[in-house]
């Protein structure tokens, strides 16, 4: 496991992601992947992921994406996000999340995560829009 793959373990674990049980897989510039697998506490009625579980998993890959990409005292906050969901992961079965760059400026970068199956098969895709806070010159 490379360095950053393991700082980014570290970051989300004691945060709403590491409770999902998202694992950084790969970091890299343009391309973050993630997995989850689904539990049944992450389900809706029939045993299949909850959209907010997809929207959270991709959210979070978004937001590494963009902290591997700014400046180190650099904040990042979420100001857009927007999900389709094409298919159902039922419960024990693993997600993977890609992540990959439409934009990336100074002070805002977009981002799109598709999630896939095991075998493949689209999920989801969901566009989100980061806003990147630089910290203000000091006098």
């Amino acid at each position: 496991m490379t360095d950053a793959v393991e700082r980014m373990n570290a970051l989300i674990k004691p945060m709403l992601p590491g409770l999902l049980g998202v694992e950084v897989v790969s970091v890299e510039p343009d391309k973050i992947v993630g997995r989850m697998t689904v539990r049944a506490d992450m389900c809706t009625g029939g045993e299949i992921l909850h959209g907010g579980a997809y929207m959270a998993f991709a959210d979070t890959l978004g937001a590494i994406a963009t902290v591997v990409n700014m400046p180190k005292e650099a904040r990042t906050a979420t100001i857009e996000s927007k999900t389709n969901f094409i298919g159902g992961a039922p419960l024990g079965s693993v997600v993977t999340g890609t992540s990959t760059p439409f934009h990336k400026g100074k002070t805002t970068q977009v981002w799109q995560t598709r999630i896939t199956s095991k075998d493949g098969k689209l999920l989801a895709v969901v566009s989100q829009t980061q806003m990147v806070m630089l910290p203000k010159p000091k006098n």
